[in-house]
């Protein structure tokens, strides 16, 4: 009898190894003790200051819930490339990633063009693209099986920007200033489809390189063409020299207006004023005016202990996409699958206070939150001008 009992016990040990390995082997990035997330981001190149504090955030966040025992008894490992906003070492670190590291799950990837490049290999083994830094349409078109973007497009933030200013400076002739790559192609697009609609002008534009650092012809161009509202898809860097020329030279009667790619805390922040009067139109509202929110007040001041800096968008950025992908692990249960992870998210509905925003997704709808908020810096802060919610507006 104890031989027996000997050989059942060892047959019930040896099948839940089996099953283990099973497990592990079906589901990539995930073991009984640990789960992996990758990144792939802009670490050192022209968007840097929308990813370094994101993974800064990301991480102090994953270490608060991996010091509380994880999710459901597993601890969350963040592995992080960085692409430099260049396509071909985006694509090698999507196949690191995914096809050497196995990962389970990626978040706020960085780029639009860098997304789309590793959707196609993300998406064979079922890994979820949470909350990317990109609002490009892309990253809700198509199978979005596996993916969630955290808010509104640049298209339809540029759709509600333009709106608002036509009608808040009675202006007629609108113009745009973009790199041709997919973010500034839908700066372009929503602005003239807008204008369109509202019986407007469309009066110039200009294309420019990532790196370009001269504006003087540019703006002289615009101004000559009369325009009164002129939208920018362009670097966080660039930003201030284009604002900053059409001061020098003179001209102020006109107004610049950026989306979420153009929307930074930084950005208030250029010394001597040059980008007062600056509006941006994006899916969140910046922190420095909310800090009577006693939640976002803690998690600012738990950064600053953490990294001896203080919080800025990406920050919040970062924060709220980790937020999110915990919420959606712990929603997905014990048995964490790709299918069971798109029930959880799924399932989600929360007001996000880092970002002030209402967060809800659903079977058909992978898009967080759908609101735009249109802001101005006044007084080297920024201030909420407008919210508006684009289903409603069109």
């Amino acid at each position: 009898m104890k031989y027996r009992s000997n050989r059942l016990l060892l047959s019930a040990v040896l099948a839940a190894g089996m099953a283990g390995a099973a497990y592990a082997q079906e589901v990539q990035g995930v073991t009984d003790t640990e789960i992996l997330i990758g990144s792939n981001g802009d670490l050192s190149g022209v968007f840097a200051a929308f990813n370094v504090q994101a993974i800064k955030a990301a991480q102090l966040y994953f270490d608060e819930v991996n010091a509380k025992g994880g999710v459901h008894g597993r601890t969350i490992r963040f592995i992080v490339e960085d692409h430099q906003y260049q396509i071909p070492k985006a694509q090698q670190n999507f196949n690191k990633l995914v096809n050497s590291d196995k990962v389970f799950a990626m978040v706020l990837n960085l780029g639009t063009p860098h997304n789309i490049a590793g959707f196609q290999m993300m998406e064979p083994k079922k890994i979820a693209n949470i909350s990317p830094l990109s609002a490009g349409r892309q990253m809700i078109e198509g199978d979005i099986t596996y993916k969630y973007t955290g808010s509104s497009s640049y298209y339809d933030q540029l759709r509600a920007g333009i709106r608002h200013l036509a009608k808040d400076k009675g202006a007629t002739k609108i113009c745009a200033m973009y790199f041709p790559q997919d973010y500034g192609k839908e700066v372009e697009e929503g602005t003239k489809e807008e204008t369109a609609a509202l019986g407007l002008e469309f009066a110039a534009e200009t294309v420019h390189r990532p790196d370009e650092q001269e504006f003087v012809g540019s703006v002289t161009k615009l101004r000559e063409a009369g325009c009164q509202v002129i939208a920018i898809g362009l670097t966080p860097g660039q930003i201030p020299r284009v604002i900053g020329t059409a001061k020098q030279l003179g001209w102020t009667d006109v107004s610049f207006i950026g989306c979420s790619a153009g929307f930074h805390t930084v950005l208030s922040k250029v010394p001597g004023g040059v980008m007062e009067g600056y509006y941006a139109a994006a899916g969140w509202s910046d922190l420095e005016a909310r800090m009577d929110n006693p939640e976002l007040k803690a998690w600012a001041e738990s950064f600053q202990a953490k990294y001896s800096e203080p919080p800025a968008t990406a920050a919040q950025l970062g924060r709220s996409a980790a937020g999110t992908l915990v919420a959606g692990l712990e929603a997905a249960g014990k048995d964490l699958t790709p299918e069971s992870f798109q029930k959880g998210m799924e399932s989600l509905s929360f007001h996000d206070s880092i970002m002030d925003i209402d967060v809800k997704y659903g079977p058909g709808d992978h898009q967080g939150a759908d609101g735009v908020i249109i802001s101005q810096i006044n007084g080297g802060k920024w201030g909420e001008v407008a919210r508006v919610d684009p289903a409603k507006s069109q």
